[in-house]
């Protein structure tokens, strides 16, 4: 029985080895997708947001007048 337990005492240990190496990992990974998001992806959003606000005031503008234009017509 003292055979079985060393067996399962060295399954354990592999075991524990690999998710403290497989927690490490993620640590590492997840602090680098954190980073590339703030500084990749954030910027890009907020770029193209303002663009899209910017593109969509001109367009607003441009059925402001439309119409005033036939308002004033009628």
């Amino acid at each position: 029985m003292s055979d079985f337990g060393r067996k399962v005492d060295e399954a354990s240990a592999k075991v524990n080895k690999s998710v403290s190496e497989a927690a490490e990992r993620l640590e590492k990974e997840s602090a680098e997708f954190i980073t590339y998001l703030n500084n990749e992806v954030v910027p890009a959003v907020r770029q193209h947001s303002t663009k899209a606000l910017r593109v969509a005031a001109e367009k607003l503008a441009r059925l402001a007048d439309y119409m005033d234009q036939h308002h004033k017509g009628q």
